[in-house]
């Protein structure tokens, strides 16, 4: 990856993050609840890092790859039903780990939107 691309990435992969760490947050004591507004965000953020290499995604290709990223959610969906329901602590983790596994998938994408890239 270039300097730029590095740049762009990290650019859209911290917003993502800190979205879905507010939805998180703001959403622990209903288990499952954030998952509606998180997974837009990581599509978003699937489309856009695809942009950056030249990939066009349609809707159902970034499904597909968020899908294929995102298959450790085992362990977040535990974590929230353990602490989820408990305030304060349950949204301090619900939206640290929001943030954490959407940082995850994002560089995890970037790194196979690089291998794929599309030359102009």
């Amino acid at each position: 990856m270039t300097s730029r691309e590095i740049g762009l990435c990290n650019g859209i992969i911290l917003s993502a993050s800190a979205a879905a760490a507010a939805i998180g947050a703001g959403l622990a004591q209903a288990p499952g609840s954030d998952n509606l507004i998180i997974t837009p965000i990581q599509l978003t953020m699937a489309v856009s890092l695809g942009e950056v290499f030249g990939i066009s995604l349609d809707q159902r290709a970034a499904k597909a790859a968020v899908a294929s990223a995102i298959a450790g959610t085992v362990g977040r969906t535990t974590a929230q039903v353990l602490v989820g329901w408990l305030p304060g602590v349950g949204n301090i983790i619900n939206a640290v780990t929001a943030a954490t596994l959407t940082e995850a998938v994002g560089w995890i994408l970037a790194k196979e939107f690089e291998k794929q890239r599309v030359y102009a």
